[in-house]
């Protein structure tokens, strides 16, 4: 077993066994020891802005209380960060003795960041795949789909979408998209000739999440032509064209153009 591999391996049995797991694709939950709680035992709407923050910058060093506040709360104070944490903790260990540090938020003075070596969160994981999937794509591109697919299998949709209108959720949410859209694509060509209309699908749903997505449309096109579908090439490359125009008023880039050319020249 190579090591890429082996640390696919590792982390799909960490997204299985972790006891405190964290979806923020499409929706905000929360499993603890397995279990789905409740989003209404959450209370203040304070305490769940704290914990997604931390979640969308988790890849920063420690996060300094009054950062967090100034992004937060323009007119928040001490007591209301006090609260606010004291929910998150309470939430994560509800049977966490007094005067024992947190297990899963970590705290240095007045810096707060994740425990992320025994939190699982759908973007980190989602991320962590891709990785393992492109440094697998030449020597092992078994391992690279396994990899691709498990990303794909969590992504439920935009990232924190009742926060849209924050800020601080903006860079996640951006990143979030082009990752999933790079691996359905990615994977998509990986599977042209082996199966096509399954590359057509992955494409398709590329398509659906960003309807600009060149990649995708050339993808598809190339997946047409190995089903011997040349009319449905045609109009991929067509939509292609219409969408851009629309959207951003530019032509589809030369290789797009060019995979055209050759598909037209097809007897």
């Amino acid at each position: 077993m190579s090591d890429l591999q082996s640390q696919l391996d590792q982390l799909l049995i960490f997204q299985k066994e972790a006891p405190i797991r964290f979806q923020t694709l499409g929706n905000f939950v929360l499993w603890r020891d397995g279990e789905k709680v409740n989003s209404k035992d959450w209370g203040r709407d304070k305490t769940v802005q704290l914990i997604q923050y931390l979640i969308s910058y988790r890849q920063r060093h420690a996060l300094h209380k009054e950062h967090i506040m100034e992004h937060l709360w323009e007119e928040g104070d001490d007591r209301d960060f006090k609260v606010a944490l004291h929910g998150v903790n309470k939430m994560l260990e509800p049977d966490r003795p007094s005067r024992t540090e947190p297990m899963y938020l970590e705290r240095q003075g007045v810096t707060y960041q994740l425990n992320l070596d025994k939190v699982w969160i759908d973007v980190e994981a989602i991320e962590k795949y891709i990785t393992i999937g492109n440094e697998a794509l030449v020597d092992d591109p078994a391992c690279a789909k396994k990899a691709y697919k498990a990303a794909i299998a969590l992504y439920q949709g935009s990232y924190l979408p009742n926060r849209i209108f924050a800020d601080w959720t903006t860079e996640e949410r951006e990143k979030s998209q082009v990752l999933i859209l790079g691996a359905y694509t990615v994977l998509a060509e990986l599977l042209v000739n082996e199966n096509p209309m399954e590359c057509v699908r992955l494409t398709q749903q590329a398509i659906a999440i960003d309807p600009t997505w060149e990649d995708a449309y050339k993808i598809q096109m190339q997946a047409y032509i190995a089903k011997g579908n040349r009319p449905q090439a045609l109009k991929t490359y067509q939509k292609c064209a219409d969408v851009l125009d629309e959207e951003y008023g530019i032509e589809p880039l030369p290789a797009t153009k060019n995979l055209l050319k050759e598909i037209e020249a097809i007897g």
